[in-house]
């Protein structure tokens, strides 16, 4: 099992030294942004409940959330063009979820 656990730490090293990505900023990146990501979709969230104005709060969190990604776009190098797609995607998706959390009927036995 340690063979296992010290080639996938090699394969990702030479994975990220090909393409000029640090992988544990790269983890750590990611790491850092979901917490606040989710910290400020719930403000927004909470705002747009309270009927206040809620866009500040709701371009933070679309930071937060494409915060790793767009590390990769702009320090990486020789990237495959499938994985820009999968970006793409995770951008169009990660904002139609976000989309779909703040204009969702807001029940109002729910705590504020």
């Amino acid at each position: 099992m340690g063979d296992y656990i010290a080639s996938l730490k090699d394969w990702i090293v030479a994975l990220g030294e090909e393409h000029e990505v640090d992988p544990l900023l790269l983890g750590c990146l990611y790491l850092i942004s979901k917490p606040g990501f989710f910290f400020f979709l719930g403000w927004t969230i909470k705002k747009l409940r309270a009927k206040k104005v809620f866009l500040t709060q709701l371009l933070i969190a679309c930071s937060f959330f494409s915060l790793p990604y767009l590390y990769v776009v702009i320090a990486g190098r020789n990237i495959s063009p499938w994985v820009y797609i999968c970006i793409v995607l995770l951008f169009a998706s990660g904002a139609y979820s976000i989309w779909k959390k703040v204009t969702a009927k807001v029940d109002p036995t729910l705590p504020v």
